[in-house]
This record gives structure tokens, C-alpha cells and sequence, in this order.
């Protein structure tokens, strides 16, 4: 478990790889220990959210449905700072017609902020739901824009 700025973040997985990251909505016991294995995982978060890592280069071995990996790989190609509407991920998988399982994948997906699921949205722009809250879905997606948004208070 590690402190984010969007709050505790759980991380599982072992010498083979990562299999979840999930954002916590409430605070479980931490611990200062950090098992080799995670470590590079860690490393790599913290990197992304000091804004010095825009692409993950870690070893994933999420468990779901052949089609859910499908479109957890297809997330994977959503570059950073950029967006997809879920009719356009549903294109790139070769159909149209899958928006509805294209969207419930992108909601089971296990691994936070390493497989963008927060980088789709509407087709008319709007931010859909989240998982982790609409509120982290805007602040990862305002942290990744190359416009930052000044605020005045």
C-alpha cells in the first residue's frame, strides 16, 4: 500500500508480475515494507505522478476474459495526455457494436492508472464513470493534459 495524491493505492503481485492496482477509499494499514517484487511497480507510480513517467514498463498479468484483455491491451495504446471515446476503442477492437462490453471491460479493469482506463470518455467529451470517482478520473486526466489549468484560488 502506498500514499498517492489521489489517496492509498493497493498493489498486488508477485515475481511474475502485477496483477491489480486499485485506489483505496479508505485508509488500510500501510506498511514501510515493500516487497522486492513491487518495487520497480512502486518506483514507477511515483515517477507518473512527480510527472517524470508517461509510459509504464512493467510486467502485467491481470486475470479476466480473453475479450476483457483485449481491451485492457487497447487502453494500453492511448497515449498519454490523450483521450478515446468508447465508440472509438470499440473500432479499434473491430466492433462497433461491443461499445456496451468494450465499456464494462474498461470498468473491470485491475490495474489503475497503468492501463488507462481513465483516458475514455463520451463521444460527446464528457467524463463517463469511474471506478475510482469522476473527481480522480479529472484530476489524472488535468495531470496528464500538456495544458495545465490555472486556477485562481
Amino acid at each position: 500500500m502506498i500514499s498517492t495524491p489521489l489517496g492509498f493505492t493497493k498493489i498486488v503481485g508477485d515475481e511474475y508480475g502485477i496483477s491489480s492496482i486499485s485506489i483505496l477509499n479508505s485508509e488500510e494499514k500501510l506498511t514501510d515494507i515493500i516487497p522486492v517484487a513491487l518495487e520497480d511497480c512502486v518506483h514507477q507510480l511515483s515517477e507518473y505522478f512527480e510527472g517524470t513517467r508517461t509510459i509504464f514498463d512493467l510486467n502485467l498479468t491481470p486475470e479476466g476474459t480473453d475479450f476483457q484483455k483485449r481491451v485492457w491491451d487497447a487502453l494500453q495504446t492511448i497515449p498519454y495526455g490523450k483521450t478515446r471515446s468508447y465508440l472509438q476503442l470499440s473500432q479499434q477492437l473491430g466492433d462497433v457494436k461491443a461499445i456496451r462490453a468494450v465499456a464494462n471491460a474498461n470498468g473491470k479493469n485491475p490495474l489503475w492508472i497503468v492501463v488507462p482506463c481513465h483516458r475514455v470518455i463520451g463521444s460527446d467529451g464528457s467524463l463517463t464513470g469511474y471506478a475510482g470517482g469522476l473527481s480522480r478520473k479529472q484530476w489524472l486526466l488535468e495531470h496528464e493534459s500538456p495544458y495545465k489549468q490555472q486556477r485562481l484560488f
